[in-house]
């Protein structure tokens, strides 16, 4: 029923009639175009400026402008039209339900309801309207003058033949020859900031030869008050400056030039309806204050003090922060003179504590009008706060999934701001996948409890790093402390973690991150349930087995390690809870490799030997020792800035501690590998790449492009990478027409559950667009590929060799829809194999280019 509804919709909105709306004498814009000098303008700054722009387009097609022409157009009359059309319809439906209802009826969404949500969703044509073209030019000859054409001149002309009713505007302008600044005077009031200005005069935006342009002296005003307001002139108004222009108008020839007055007035007041004006002046600092309880009723206790260096810090009661932890966040010193950034940075600093709410700050002048008070109002958030959360999931392995987490905050622990959070968690899954045993409903179980403690500083031991990293930027040292247990998914694993590590941020578009150690141990609770879990690793080695060619069956060196059906057919053993069973997969490997069943040269026997050290790698425990560090940089001015650009490295080393101390340490030793808790620590280096860059096409038209390359080199104690630290191919995130962990390495054709390797490289381009009201769509092509490289893999089709691995790129291509919920963003993508190089050379483009053979993907917010 709902895919007819869709489709009737389809149709009726393919058969509207974009005029239906527009009367016999009325014509629809369809097109601007703007002409410079006889030259075609394409210029979203320019643009902006045209009132009436055309209908907007999906792909091409009036979409909004059809679903309003779908409303109708007066709905309450046609409702009353259809009611009295019959004589005795009314009074018949007045009968049946009531008069009450009846007039319910006429405001119901089938009535009017759905003609009022079309015309939401939808668009008004744009209907040629002659003033506002008018208008447009004004705002066009405005915008040129601004730039220093002041004898522009502009027309504009109707294109296109009205009796179709589709018209296109084309505006000209004639821009004649521009101004330039001839010469720059000066009427400074205050001799501060006469000082002042001329001191920092050679940076002036506004110079002798240079074209007038209005946005130069709109810059140079902000330029001037950030210049004051840093260098003491803590009350200085930007109102104060002004700029006086004087152009010959009668000049001739090619030369125009301009005369510049700048003005910069005394400080203006009003006291008692009289407005009064005094001199700037350059003000410093005599006293700070801090109030750390500044909520507090006078009631909870009297006002006290302690002064600590040249602050004064008023509380009630007892002192609950270490005086330094406060004087490290106000940037404002004793005798400094007043910076409009130390301001922000104190604001900045403050909330970074994530002790206090609501900071104010108030300045006040003394009897003198020249020292300053600094008073900072801070409120304390409680000590301990507690939050839960609750969720419910759903995928491919589990029907349905609920997950509890619980959390406690303690605040200012040791009176430093430092914070500590403690969470533990609960997820509860029910699944009905063959490989797990238990009957119950909820039989997937995992739970894991994290605690984390913040110093609002960089902690290291006998060095002053404020000298170093500035409190300005934010530091944290951050020490971490988990572990995780899970059951009946996949092997079953418990980790633990922990971390120490330093954040901090220069400015706003630059971020840090240094971990010191990065420590994770990963232990698999079944190992010996790798074939049950790795069904196609299993499926492959019992093709092996089971070959009627090669009749491994009959050899008594694996006989007992098989099963029969009723019909005859022979199946590997695999691991089974009675000990009187024997497990078939490791009984048949280990006669291939160590009871010469199969002959080294045999391809089955390569085979055996790939899938024996993928059952290896995967199931041996992990003892990571790292260090990492991650430099973010961007320069997004906000969010609504759609022309930016994002870049992260990260580097990451681990092992080499390790392998430093056993020099000193005799570690044991195992297979040439050398153990601490008798497990093999991973020694690899890895480094990452991630850019993405956005350009704003106007009217709300965005390009987003991605790249990835990541690569991690095992050595020393290590001959490949550890499961949680190698890359994946595929997922909503990432390459949107393979599932994760699908894709690749190399051309190999998903022969495992969890497909990983140790190289990826990765590309992504999105156009999204607006299609209705909240809904917006995106078209997107994700390439990329992962391969083994420099480890103990071997299959070439598995492995980087070279350029010519680069045709092991897959291609995917779809569209999407997004359901903006301010908040967060609902997403659903549907992606096609367009390039698949599992596939045979010849069949690799569009092989399975279909719906059938399509990947939905589901993920919040944007992928990249």
């Amino acid at each position: 029923m709902a895919k007819i509804s869709l489709l009737l919709l389809a149709v009726a909105i393919s058969s509207c009639n974009t005029l239906r709306r527009v009367e016999d004498d009325e014509s629809l814009i369809v097109k601007n175009t703007v002409f410079v000098d006889d030259e075609k303008v394409n210029n979203e700054e320019i643009e902006s400026l045209i009132i009436q722009e055309p209908n907007s387009s999906l792909l091409g097609y009036p979409l909004r402008l059809n679903l309003y022409n779908l409303a109708k157009v007066n709905p309450d009359s046609s409702f009353q039209a259809w009611l009295y059309r019959k004589q005795k319809r009314k009074q018949r439906l007045v009968d049946l339900l009531s008069e009450k209802q009846v007039n319910r009826l006429g405001e119901s969404f089938l009535v009017k309801g759905m003609s009022e949500w079309l015309k939401n969703i939808g668009e008004a044509p744009v209907i040629l309207d002659t003033s506002a073209t008018r208008k447009t030019l004004q705002r066009l000859s405005a915008y040129y003058s601004g730039k220093g054409y002041f004898n522009n001149s502009t027309t504009y002309e109707i294109v296109g033949k009205k009796r179709k009713q589709r018209v296109g505007v084309a505006y000209k302008i004639n821009l004649g020859q521009p101004y330039f600044i001839d010469s720059i005077t000066h009427d400074i009031s205050s001799k501060a900031i006469d000082s002042l200005y001329f001191a920092h005069s050679e940076a002036s935006l506004i110079s002798k030869g240079k074209q007038f342009n209005s946005l130069d002296f709109a810059l140079e005003r902000e330029r001037l008050t950030a210049i004051f307001k840093n260098s003491g002139v803590y009350n200085f108004q930007e109102s104060s400056i002004g700029f006086e222009i004087l152009r010959d108008s009668t000049a001739k020839g090619v030369d125009k030039e301009l005369d510049v007055l700048l003005q910069i007035d005394d400080l203006r007041a009003r006291q008692e309806n009289v407005l009064t004006t005094s001199e700037y002046k350059v003000h410093k600092f005599d006293k700070v204050n801090i109030y750390t309880d500044f909520l507090f009723d006078e009631r909870d206790g009297e006002l006290k003090f302690e002064r600590f260096g040249d602050y004064t810090i008023f509380y009630r009661n007892k002192l609950r922060f270490k005086p330094k932890t406060l004087t490290d966040a106000i940037f404002f010193e004793k005798d400094s003179i007043y910076r409009e950034i130390d301001r922000i940075r104190t604001y900045r600093q403050i909330t970074n504590l994530n002790v206090f709410k609501y900071p104010s700050i108030v300045i006040e002048e003394d009897s003198t009008n020249t020292d300053l008070t600094a008073n900072i109002y801070l409120s304390a958030r409680p000590k301990y706060s507690s939050g839960s959360e609750f969720n419910v999931t759903r995928s491919n392995f589990q029907q349905i999934g609920m997950g509890l987490t619980q959390s406690l905050q303690a605040r200012n622990l040791f009176r430093g701001a430092e914070n500590l959070s403690l969470s533990g968690r609960v997820n509860l899954g029910a699944s009905k996948d063959p490989i797990i045993d238990d009957n119950r409903f909820f039989n997937i179980l995992e739970w894991g409890v994290d605690l984390s403690l913040n110093f609002p500083r960089i902690w290291f031991p006998f060095i002053k790093t404020d000298k170093i990293i500035a409190n300005y930027m934010l530091p944290q040292t951050r020490v971490t402390l988990g572990t995780t247990s899970q059951r009946n998914i996949g092997l079953d694993k418990r980790t633990f973690n922990t971390i120490f590590g330093y954040n901090w941020a220069p400015s706003d578009f630059r971020r840090h991150s240094l971990e010191l150690l990065n420590v994770q141990f990963v232990k698999n609770l079944n190992p010996d349930r790798f074939f049950n879990v790795y069904t196609s690793a299993y499926n492959q080695l019992n093709d092996i087995a089971t070959n009627p060619v090669k009749n491994y069956i009959g050899n008594p060196l694996v006989s007992d390690f098989y099963t029969f059906d009723d019909d005859g057919n022979a199946s590997l053993l695999l691991p089974d809870d009675d000990p009187d069973t024997p497990d078939g997969t490791a009984g048949f490997i280990k006669a291939v490799k160590n009871q010469g069943l199969i002959p080294t040269s045999d391809e089955d026997y390569i085979d055996v030997v790939r899938i024996e050290e993928r059952r290896e790698r995967l199931t041996e425990n992990n003892l990571i020792f790292a260090s990492n560090y991650t430099l973010n940089t961007n320069n997004r001015n906000g969010l609504t800035d759609n022309s930016f650009y994002r870049f992260r490295w990260k580097l990451e080393s681990a092992g080499n501690l390790l392998s430093g101390l056993s020099y000193l340490i005799p570690f044991d030793q195992e297979n040439d590998k050398l153990l601490v808790f008798n497990v093999p620590y991973s020694q690899y280096i890895k480094t990452e790449f991630d850019y993405v860059k956005y350009w704003d096409l106007r009217r709300s038209n965005v390009l987003a492009f991605h790249s990835f390359l990541g690569i991690a080199v095992p050595y020393g104690n290590s001959d490949n990478i550890p499961f949680v630290r190698s890359y994946f191919a595929g997922g909503s995130n990432d390459n949107r027409a393979w599932y994760p962990y699908s894709l690749g390495p190399g051309k190999t054709r998903a022969i495992n559950n969890f497909n990983e390797a140790n190289l990826k490289l990765a590309f992504n381009l999105e156009y999204r667009f607006p299609v209705v009201g909240d809904i917006n769509g995106a078209l997107f092509a994700d390439a990329g590929n992962i391969w083994n490289v420099f480890d103990n893999v071997d299959d070439p089709d598995a492995t980087f060799n070279g350029i010519g691995s680069l045709a092991d790129i897959a291609l995917g291509t779809g569209f999407g829809l997004r359901y903006d919920f301010t908040y967060f963003l609902f997403r659903v993508d549907l992606g096609f194999k367009t390039y698949n190089p599992a596939e045979e050379q010849s069949k690799r483009w569009f092989r399975t280019y279909n719906f059938s053979n399509s990947v939905l993907q589901i993920g919040i917010n944007y992928p990249f």
